[in-house]
């Protein structure tokens, strides 16, 4: 488990990697999500410095419940009685009863419906995490009214306050290897309609920040991973299965999602008009062909692989977000090695690959 500073119970220190100090993979849920929502001191402090509630909108997604929670968590740790408040539809009620058991104040609003958002609680700070990806095809008009519209229906509803709004990596171009990642001064330049909706979000909070000066951060992510989803998790349940993994997309970036909830939070303090923009992802570009190997290796398997590397990938370029908030506190060993724990132990999944694979842009 990660280090905790004997001075402030549940708040693990800045000062070194705190993961590199795990002795053995969390093996349940609850140990995960303790990692997953303990505060490192530098989000304890930024969290402290800004005044306001903290209101995560669409936060019962991957993301969202460890999110709120970290942060409640953080503002307990500062001493603050300032509230975090979840809204979303809740469709999953076990969802809500952990926010509430964790102390956030829960709001359940239907993101299609104008009477919800103009109903929804003042709040000083917002995470705009609210978005659809999976099953834009065939559906592109929800696609782009989650992504776009309703974003700009939220922007309106709360031009004084300060949002850090999730985007993707997705709006960037595939880029050569010998380019390295994009970063943030790099045109956007999307494929296919799940990405071009998510720059369709970015610019309703762009034409807020430039019409009603709201401040902005945008946090531009790929790809976020826990145990129970995301890249290491495709590629790892492929291995220990049998499976040979298409390895077209040759290279991949990955960050621990504890990491990147901690990253979105602490850029609030950065929001600012016109917009400040963060990518937001691990240091490594990754390639796919060693990662089946190192999966292959801690299963006893033999790496199976199909495909040959295309020469672009979708990568992107953090140098921006390390120079503000440090470099992420999960090694991607450590990453590789509690993936490969959990799956071979049985561990439960989300059941929501990430299609990293996709480079036509359908999803």
């Amino acid at each position: 488990m990660p280090r905790r500073n004997s001075q402030e119970p549940g708040v693990v220190t800045g000062e070194e990697n705190v993961y590199m100090n795990a002795q053995q993979a969390p093996s349940t849920v609850e140990e995960l999500d303790d990692i997953l929502t303990t505060p490192p001191a530098n989000l304890v402090s930024d969290l402290a410095a800004i005044d306001g509630d903290l209101m995560v909108v669409g936060s019962a997604g991957k993301m969202g419940p460890t999110l709120a929670i970290l942060a409640q968590r953080a503002l307990a740790a500062a001493g603050s009685d300032r509230q975090v408040i979840a809204v979303s539809r809740f469709s999953d009620a076990a969802a809500r009863e952990r926010l509430e058991a964790a102390g956030v104040r829960t709001v359940p609003a239907d993101r299609e419906d104008p009477a919800a958002i103009a109903a929804l609680p003042e709040a000083a700070n917002i995470v705009y995490m609210l978005g659809m990806k999976f099953g834009t095809t065939g559906r592109e008009y929800l696609t782009w009214a989650t992504n776009s519209y309703v974003a700009g229906r939220v922007a309106e509803r709360f031009p004084d306050s300060r949002f850090t709004v999730f985007s993707s990596g997705n709006i960037y171009p595939l880029r050569p290897l010998a380019l390295g990642g994009a970063s943030e001064d790099v045109a956007p330049d999307p494929v296919g309609e799940y990405a071009q909706s998510c720059l369709a979000r970015e610019r309703m909070f762009e034409y807020a920040a430039h019409r009603h000066g709201t401040r902005v951060s945008i946090f531009r992510l790929n790809y976020a991973i826990d145990l129970r989803y995301g890249v290491l998790h495709d590629i790892a349940s492929q291995v220990h299965a049998g499976e040979a993994v298409d390895v077209t997309m040759g290279d991949v970036n990955v960050i621990w999602q504890g990491d990147a909830n901690t990253i979105a939070l602490r850029t609030l303090s950065h929001a600012a008009a016109p917009p400040s923009v963060f990518n937001v992802t691990g240091p490594e570009t990754i390639s796919t062909r060693w990662l089946v190997h190192e999966f292959a290796a801690r299963f006893g398997v033999e790496p199976k692989v199909t495909g040959e590397e295309a020469g672009t990938a979708l990568l992107s370029n953090s140098a921006r977000a390390f120079g503000t908030f440090g470099y992420p506190s999960m090694p991607l060993a450590t990453m590789i090695d509690w993936v490969a724990s959990w799956i071979a132990a049985g561990g439960p999944a989300l059941g929501k690959p990430t299609h990293f694979q996709e480079r036509e842009g359908q999803f």
